[in-house]
């Protein structure tokens, strides 16, 4: 989208947004149903309860491991950003396709403008869609990335990049995930400058 290309342009590559937000999903199963009376070991109240609390989402050890994977996409990410450089990271493991394309531009620009960034970049994470069932299987993940401590400096003076002043604090970002050969990776990352959160 304009507004992601010319924050892209303006040589801050803060639209590399990023990553790293925890979001931990925790169900709590509750064991109910005890029977004083129950004189004999067995038949009475099989543990139901729990079966059908773990396939309430079928899905959903599937959307913990897109999540894993978004999450140590952006770790990996941020390790490159923090020198502008994709050396020594693993960012191919969780990302390719566009996705790696729009990356590997970012750390084009930072590298031409001296610049890295020092501060961190918030997010909230969610698997917004999954379809298990095509041929490619796939998921998306709605993030909402948090500017707030998102920091660029120039190399040389060590001075701060100040963030374009229309640029929203907080705004979402999409990407999609295709599960290869039993691992995610993520194929498609964009963020949408224009969409606040």
């Amino acid at each position: 989208m304009r507004p992601t290309t010319r924050m892209r342009t303006l040589g801050l590559c803060a639209c590399a947004v990023t990553l790293a937000g925890v979001l931990a999903a925790c169900d709590s199963g509750k064991n109910s149903g005890e029977d004083a009376a129950a004189a004999k070991p067995a038949t009475s109240a099989p543990p139901t309860a729990a079966s059908s609390t773990a396939s309430a989402d079928p899905d959903a050890r599937e959307k913990s491991a897109a999540l894993t994977t978004y999450r140590r996409m952006w770790e990996e990410q941020m390790k490159a950003y923090r020198k502008a450089s994709e050396r020594g990271t693993q960012l191919t493991r969780y990302a390719s396709l566009d996705a790696l394309g729009i990356f590997r531009l970012d750390l084009i620009h930072m590298k031409k403008a001296g610049t890295v960034v020092t501060g961190d970049l918030g997010h909230e994470p969610a698997v917004t869609r999954m379809d298990l069932t095509a041929k490619q299987p796939t998921a998306t993940v709605t993030d909402c990335l948090d500017l707030s401590r998102w920091e660029t400096k120039h190399v040389k003076t060590g001075a701060v990049v100040p963030l374009p002043t229309q640029q929203p604090r907080r705004y979402q970002a999409t990407a999609t995930l295709q599960r290869w050969d039993g691992r995610w990776m993520v194929t498609a990352y964009t963020p949408h400058g224009d969409r606040s959160c």
